[in-house]
């Protein structure tokens, strides 16, 4: 195998082996419908638990952003 083949993989890509093993076990690499199959019930709480985990994130933000306005302005 020649050096410009080997620059062209990109590190951690896997061998052929690998390759074939993602293509055909693991199926396609694409999200779209991922949650398909499931019931409406299960597809909506995972939405609104994700949006809770997001305003939760949100929230710390905020609470790190105003401990350090404090900080700043005690100074």
């Amino acid at each position: 195998m020649s050096d410009e083949k080997r620059a062209a993989k990109a590190p951690g890509e896997g061998g052929r082996l690998m390759a074939w093993a993602f293509k055909n076990l693991a199926g396609p690499p694409e999200v779209q419908g991922a949650v398909q199959g499931g019931s409406n019930e299960a597809r909506d709480a995972w939405k609104q638990d994700l949006e809770r985990r997001k305003q939760w994130s949100r929230e710390q933000r905020e609470l790190k952003r105003a401990e350090r306005e404090a900080r700043r302005a005690g100074r």
